[in-house]
């Protein structure tokens, strides 16, 4: 199963559209997953329309409309792994032991926010990944995407896409 996470694309405020490398991905994978920050419902419209299974949640800059279709917390059982998905979760520092107490049950948690990629494990198993953003890099280098796959009840392949400066 192949999967394709991103969060805060801030459409149309940070970028006119989703980059074309990102929009080439959609029809690979099996699921997507947004972790918030979208700020218009079009890009949900889009993932929704494109996407086999969309699996999302708002943020903080997500007004009304999306906080209407959208959970703050989301949850997904993807062969054999327990996903869940929210936007913001804290503090760089701690991050690992709080999502942990915080998500249990899961195996792992996808999150945004930051802006920031990244991937770690907490004690105990919980796999923490942030896809950053493909559409504001803020203080990063690249604006950027994850892919991975998940076969056989294993999360594997996870890589970071870097996008071509715009």
């Amino acid at each position: 199963m192949r999967l394709l996470l991103m969060s805060d694309t801030h459409l149309p405020k940070r970028a006119k559209a989703l980059p074309e490398q990102l929009l080439d991905e959609l029809p690979r994978a099996d699921v997507v997953f947004h972790a918030g920050d979208w700020v218009d419902t079009a890009t949900l419209d889009l993932l929704e329309s494109r996407s086999r299974r969309l699996v999302g949640v708002y943020g903080n800059n997500d007004g009304p409309e999306l906080r209407a279709r959208l959970p703050e917390v989301a949850r997904a059982d993807l062969g054999g792994l327990r996903f869940g998905v929210v936007h913001e979760t804290g503090p760089a520092q701690g991050r690992e032991a709080r999502c942990a107490a915080r998500f249990p049950d899961l195996d792992v948690l996808v999150f945004g926010h930051s802006h920031i990629p990244w991937d770690t494990t907490a004690p105990g198993g919980l796999r923490l990944l942030n896809p950053g953003s493909p559409t504001d890099r803020r203080r990063q280098p690249h604006c950027t995407y994850l892919t991975a796959t998940v076969a056989d009840g294993a999360l594997t392949d996870v890589t970071l896409h870097r996008l071509p400066r715009r």
